[in-house]
């Protein structure tokens, strides 16, 4: 017999960002204008909701409009900043080219647009919910998936409380929650440690192609007030990636209110070489004259990485399963080229909700929401994934100038309702790797402290803690590989590919080289669990309230 409660719910969903928020608001929104009430509960790892949260973001509000048309004069934080300028610079080493408006389509002109923070998006959302009598637990970690006799999914459990890192039960041990569900939504997020296993039990991905990823970096500085203007937004690409063989990505510069810059650095985890350190690319980033000038006399006052998923459509996985769903970045809905998921996500956790009504009211329960995949189909959402899903391949096959030049063009002809009459593939990222006898080491300057910095100062910034003395959340399937295999194949690129210089090797001088995992850096970003070559690193959950806890990011 468990010795963990458990508590009823018609629907659970695991995480409170805004596929889940907008979720649970839509659940109560549908159900009551039914004359019925649902059950609903919103789990979130976080210490509140929005500490895990992390995007540039420029927002297209068109889901916002669907969920709650009013949400200007409820006073989103949102309506604060609307995007007024538009610019593409492709840059060369101390130079840069902007793309004039009319080269690319309209879809990426950000007109009708906001900049903020998507923290502060998720708590304004989390307070709507709340208003509608949703239950939301932040500090709470889904830790195990529930199923019944049947195997469909039947809820989840919070991890334990207390646990010390020898497993022991420390005095304040507190065992784990059950939370039952009729329908369980998976809302975690890039690379969710239950939306994955999720997929491998049901085999959702067997149609689909290999998800791939991206890493952003990001860093939000007070700057000098002639330097701000409020709604100016800027992305760029080419340097400094593309004068390192295997690497493609680009950088952003959100200025927002209250004086502040959102800028950030976004390198494909498809790279090759393993010398690449995408934190150092970011910081390099920042020393382009066009950059620097805008950040001179300014000062760094957060920092945050995370990664995104890049797949598009022909990476989306089945959505459904016995028992539940996977909405937002669980099964990763992000438009690439516009650089926005928020709005997608958003209306992914809206159709599965409306299903879920449907089905519940019906007196159905852990069967297959098929009206959510259904609608999916016919929606928005899935003719704009469409018109944009050949845009990472190309890049990634052709390369930087030329690859995104032909992207370009499949971008102008879907959108005039020319649809290319293929779909290209991707490639796993953990397999992009190239031996370290293959490539050149990168030598990266030493940071200044004043517009580049060390990664442990950063992750200082992130406001990231954990309990020390609780189970290491990083696990090896094989404690041995690092050493044996990864070192001496690619100089064990984890110490590289983390921005949040969680793993070290020492004793390389001494010739007893050893691994050591600083778990209490860790900021979530599940760069490890993506980019280790032999997918030795399984990043689980650690204990509710871990992690970072980012403010206005």
């Amino acid at each position: 017999m468990s010795e963990r409660e458990s508590m009823p719910y018609d629907v659970v969903i695991v995480g409170a960002g805004p596929a889940g928020l907008s979720a649970a608001i839509r659940l109560k929104q549908r159900a009551a204008e039914q004359g019925a009430d649902l059950s609903v509960c919103v789990l979130e790892k976080g210490s509140e909701v929005g500490a895990h949260i992390l995007s540039g973001a420029v927002i297209d509000p068109r889901s916002l409009d669907e969920l709650i048309p009013d949400w200007k004069e409820k006073g989103c934080p949102l309506a604060e900043v609307p995007v007024t300028d538009n610019q593409h610079w492709i840059l060369s080493k101390t130079g840069k080219f902007a793309v004039p408006h009319f080269i690319t389509p309209g879809f990426m002109h950000n007109k009708g647009t906001y900049t903020g923070s998507l923290g502060n998006l998720c708590r304004w959302l989390a307070g709507q919910a709340e208003e509608l009598g949703v239950e939301i637990f932040p500090g709470f970690a889904a830790a195990e998936i529930l199923f019944d006799e049947s195997g469909a999914v039947k809820g989840v459990a919070t991890g334990d409380m207390g646990v010390a890192r020898d497993g022991t039960h420390k005095p304040d041990y507190t065992p784990g929650l059950e939370l039952h569900a009729k329908y369980t939504f998976f809302s975690e997020g890039v690379r969710g440690h239950l939306s994955k296993e999720i997929i491998r039990l049901f085999d959702l991905a067997k149609d689909s192609q290999p998800q791939v990823y991206g890493l952003g970096i990001k860093e939000l500085w007070d700057i000098a007030p002639e330097q701000h203007v409020p709604g100016r937004v800027i992305h760029t690409q080419g340097w400094p990636l593309n004068q390192t063989a295997g690497s493609n990505g680009g950088g952003f510069l959100y200025h927002q209110a209250g004086g502040q810059v959102a800028l950030g650095f976004v390198t494909w985890l498809s790279y090759t070489n393993p010398y690449l350190s995408p934190f150092q690319e970011m910081q390099r980033w920042k020393t382009h004259p066009e950059i620097a000038a805008i950040l001179k006399g300014g000062k760094r006052v957060s920092y945050g990485a995370r990664a995104i998923s890049d797949g598009g459509l022909q990476s989306l996985p089945k959505l459904t399963f016995p028992g539940g769903v996977l909405v937002g970045d669980s099964a990763g809905f992000l438009n690439v080229p516009r650089i926005k998921g928020t709005h997608t996500a958003m209306k992914s956790g809206m159709m599965a909700a409306e299903a879920a009504v449907e089905a519940i009211l019906s007196q159905r329960q852990n069967d297959e929401l098929t009206a959510y995949p259904e609608a999916f189909d016919r929606s928005w959402v899935k003719a704009e994934l469409s018109t944009v899903r050949n845009v990472v391949p190309l890049v990634e096959k052709f390369g930087e100038m030329f690859g995104a030049g032909l992207a370009n063009a499949t971008m102008w002809l879907e959108s005039w309702g020319i649809k290319m009459p293929f779909t290209m593939k991707h490639h796993a990222n953990h397999k992009t790797l190239w031996r370290k006898d293959q490539v050149k080491p990168i030598d990266y300057p030493k940071p200044d402290g004043v517009l580049t910095f060390d990664r442990l100062s950063s992750v200082f910034l992130s406001n990231t803690n954990h309990e020390e003395d609780q189970p290491v959340h990083l696990t090896l399937k094989d404690p041995n590989v690092p050493v044996e295999y990864d070192l001496p194949l690619y100089d064990e690129p984890a110490q590289r590919y983390c921005p949040a210089g969680v793993y070290e090797i020492v004793g390389v001088e001494e010739g007893d080289p050893k691994f050591v995992i600083n778990a209490q850096n860790c900021v979530h970003c599940k760069t490890c669990d993506i980019k280790d070559p032999t997918q030795n690193i399984n990043w689980v959950v650690p204990e509710g309230g871990g992690g970072p806890n980012y403010p206005n990011m």
